[in-house]
């Protein structure tokens, strides 16, 4: 058994998983809708600010967080957003699910 052929397999599988296939449907429709384009972009951009400042060691405010849940909450009003929202909630599922068998599984090979 190869491991890279293996690895391939499962890339191809989440690929064409279909939460996979929700995700890249909900996006491209947010995409085509211009409004919630221009908000998911928004928000995008503020996620990464915030993510970024985390990493850097500064700790958010709790206005800060407040602040992006509340943007979250508005945006997620908006049916398209809320659908792209909840597909990318539902691949990341599987994906963090993969990611917790594939250590699990190598929790005895570095013991």
């Amino acid at each position: 058994m190869n491991v890279y052929d293996k690895t391939y397999e499962l890339a191809k599988a989440l690929k064409e998983s279909p939460e996979a296939h929700d995700l890249k449907e909900a996006r491209r429709q947010a995409e085509a809708d211009a409004d919630a384009k221009r908000m998911l972009d928004d928000f995008r951009e503020r996620q990464n600010g915030f993510q970024q400042k985390m990493m850097s060691g500064e700790e958010p405010t709790p206005e800060e967080i407040d602040n992006l849940n509340k943007l979250y909450e508005v945006l997620s009003l908006n049916p398209v957003i809320s659908h792209y929202f909840e597909a990318e909630r539902r691949f990341a599922v599987v994906f963090e699910d993969v990611n917790r068998i594939i250590s699990d599984s190598l929790k005895t090979v570095l013991e």
